[in-house]
C-alpha cells in the first residue's frame, strides 16, 4: 500500500502535527520555545523531544519561524532616514568605509605578492645553487 504525503497548498489534508508546526511557525521563535518550555513543565521527553526537533529542524538557528519580517541589511542601507543631513553623513561615511575597503585590499595584495616574490626568489637562488654545487661536484 502506497502513501502519498499531502501538498502543502491544501491544508484541510494537513495532519494535526503540521497544522501545529505550521501555526508555531506563524507564531514565531518565542512559540517555539514556550511550547518547549511547557513540554518540560508537564511531561520531561515532550520537551526534549521539542528541544531536538527545533535543533534538528534548524527552528532554533534562523530567522525564518520568527513572525516579523526583515529587509536585508543592503536594502536598509540604501533607504532614506528621512533626515537629509544624516543621509548625507550615512552616504559620506559609506563612500569612506568603502574606499578604506579598497586600500586595505590593495594593501593585502601587495603583501602576497610581495611574499610571493621572495619565495619565489628564494627557489630560484636555492635552485642556482644546487646547480653549481651539481657542476663543480661533476667538474671534480
Amino acid at each position: 500500500m502506497s502513501t502519498i504525503a499531502a501538498p502543502a497548498s491544501l491544508p484541510a489534508r494537513q495532519g494535526w502535527f503540521s497544522k501545529t508546526e505550521a501555526w508555531l511557525d506563524r507564531k514565531g521563535k518565542g512559540a517555539w520555545i514556550a511550547a518547549m518550555v511547557l513540554g518540560f513543565i508537564f511531561f520531561w521527553p515532550i520537551g526534549l523531544a521539542l528541544l531536538a526537533y527545533m535543533i534538528w529542524s534548524k527552528r532554533m538557528f534562523n530567522s525564518s519561524c520568527s513572525g516579523s519580517r526583515r529587509m536585508s541589511p543592503k536594502f536598509t542601507t540604501m533607504r532614506s532616514s528621512g533626515n537629509s543631513a544624516f543621509d548625507a553623513y550615512k552616504t559620506e561615511t559609506l563612500r569612506r568605509l568603502e574606499e578604506e575597503q579598497e586600500n586595505f585590499e590593495a594593501f593585502l595584495k601587495r603583501l602576497r605578492d610581495a611574499k610571493d616574490k621572495a619565495e619565489f626568489d628564494q627557489f630560484m637562488d636555492e635552485r642556482a645553487k644546487m646547480a653549481k654545487e651539481s657542476r663543480e661536484s661533476e667538474d671534480a
